[in-house]
């Protein structure tokens, strides 16, 4: 697995998205971040639960400058579904990363239990802060759906950095 270190240029993205557009990482020109919430798809009520409360946020972000993509490994079938039946708001959902992409970003990959709505292989959630020029300053990686990193808390944390130019952490590693 690969570890993306703090500082260092992420790899690129060039998904669709379930609005019939494209999100291209190297494109993105926010303020301060673009920020990556990678979930695990259609078949995850906690993603769900998630993506909806980042939703009903979604304008603190942008109003820091802050440009806000949800990523799954989603085939456009299962992620048009989660379009329509998610409250999901204006956070743009892009799908159809793959194993290795998902891999580049450090994300774990679980296979599907038997029995179970999840699709034979797809990716753990991550959130990451993207700086302008393409480098990564915050990454949480997680290997199971629980303890996401709390949304009010992100934000405090990003006011914080915003405010006093706080540097990347963990360049070191």
């Amino acid at each position: 697995m690969t570890q993306l270190i703090p500082g260092q240029t992420v790899p690129d993205l060039d998904l669709p998205l379930t609005i019939d557009a494209r999100f291209e990482l190297s494109k993105q020109q926010p303020e301060a971040f673009t920020m990556l919430v990678f979930y695990r798809g259609k078949h995850c009520p906690i993603c769900k639960k998630y993506l909806t409360e980042l939703s009903g946020k979604l304008d603190q972000f942008t109003d820091k400058g802050i440009k806000v993509f949800a990523v799954s490994m989603d085939s456009p079938e299962r992620a048009a579904v989660s379009h329509e039946e998610w409250d999901t708001g204006d956070v743009p959902l892009a799908h159809s990363l793959s194993e290795d992409k998902a891999r580049e970003w450090g994300l774990y990959i679980s296979e599907k239990r038997d029995g179970s709505e999840e699709p034979d292989i797809f990716s753990e959630p991550g959130l990451f802060l993207v700086k302008p020029d393409g480098t990564l300053h915050f990454a949480v990686v997680q290997n199971a759906p629980f303890t996401r990193p709390d949304l009010d808390d992100l934000l405090s944390g990003i006011s914080f950095t915003l405010d006093k130019d706080y540097p990347t952490r963990g360049t070191l590693t």
